[in-house]
């Protein structure tokens, strides 16, 4: 299992820059953002794809610095009830999967997306409840008429380039959590018609589960057995002791307001120790996942050069390495 970054954190730098800051800090892997939510790219996707030379000039920076590249992000929401938002994420995403294999890899990273909760919505709307009853009629209309729908017809065009899509459950969408992202796969799979494994499954960050109550440990179990580990994130959360307890961990106050939030993003080690993360990696290899742990830093009181490195040294104790093909006892 190699260590990586989410590259979005170096907005505004040059690529070159970025990849030297990484190999020096003892990385081997590079995520790089193309569209949608992660803001600025290192470069115009649509012009990449268009220009060997350039595919060629991208993968010689990362040649030379040692890094492979995990895979390309597109975070967005490609079934936003907006028609504006909704196109502009899909087009990125689409770039994205005909972009990935000339760049050196077959993942691209994306949101599930959240549809309105009706044809004349025009912002997202994600239900957590099943009462009152128009909650689940919301639901149905979501999944059955949008969600469903659209990624069949994505799986189609996965399987056209090769390419597989990990979905990250994140709050907010209708993917978010192993559950929901393991039941859209299977149903949008089928719907597709396409044959063999499946083409949609999960980039999983921890940091998305813990507010939610739920055990990454458990959830790479879960995604693991489906077969749908493909990507991974490496980001922690700290659990407010006082504000958690009283006002629960649905928080929609601004990520800036640290001293009544419930909880908040921290660089990894900082928010659960090794108590939880050798597991977690643990859990992760005994399903086969042997691809990238990628960094990403979001910890409001670390700047993000001390927030790199210090998770890089924190995460460099928890990894496991490959294990021999024969065991000595064999």
């Amino acid at each position: 299992m190699k260590l990586g970054v989410m590259s979005a954190l170096f907005a505004g730098r040059p690529l070159e820059q970025a990849c030297l800051f990484c190999a020096r800090n003892g990385l081997e892997a590079i995520e790089l953002p193309v569209g949608a939510y992660p803001g600025k790219p290192f470069f115009d996707p649509a012009k990449v794809l268009a220009s060997a030379r350039e595919q060629d000039r991208i993968k010689g920076i990362l040649r030379d610095h040692g890094l492979m590249l995990s895979a390309l992000a597109v975070h967005g929401n490609p079934v936003h009830p907006d028609r504006g938002i909704s196109k502009a994420h899909h087009a990125a995403w689409e770039t994205a999967v005909k972009l990935a294999p000339k760049l050196g890899t077959d993942i691209v990273i994306t949101f599930s997306g959240c549809p309105g909760g009706s044809p004349k919505d025009t912002q997202p709307n994600w239900v957590t409840c099943p009462w009152p009853s128009e909650f689940l009629q919301v639901l149905q209309y979501q999944w059955e008429k949008v969600l469903v729908p659209y990624w069949s017809a994505a799986a189609k065009t996965l399987s056209k380039h090769g390419v597989r899509c990990a979905w990250e459950p994140h709050p907010g969408f209708c993917v978010y959590n192993s559950d929901t992202l393991i039941r859209l796969s299977e149903r949008a799979m089928k719907a597709s018609g396409v044959k063999g494994k499946s083409r949609l499954g999960a980039n999983l960050d921890p940091s998305h589960l813990f507010w939610q109550g739920i055990d990454p440990v458990l959830a790479a179990r879960d995604l693991g057995e489906a077969g749908l580990l493909f990507h991974v994130h490496a980001k922690d959360t700290e659990l407010d002791p006082h504000q958690g307890p009283r006002n629960g961990y649905l928080d929609a106050r601004h990520y800036g307001d640290l001293h009544n939030r419930s909880w908040s993003f921290r660089t990894c080690g900082w928010g659960h120790g090794t108590e939880f993360w050798r597991p977690f990696v643990s859990m992760l290899r005994r399903h086969g996942y042997d691809h990238v742990l990628s960094i990403e830093h979001e910890d409001p009181l670390m700047s993000v050069e001390e927030g790199f490195v210090r998770a890089v040294e924190f995460l460099q104790g928890c990894l496991i390495e490959q294990a021999p093909a024969k065991p000595w006892w064999a």
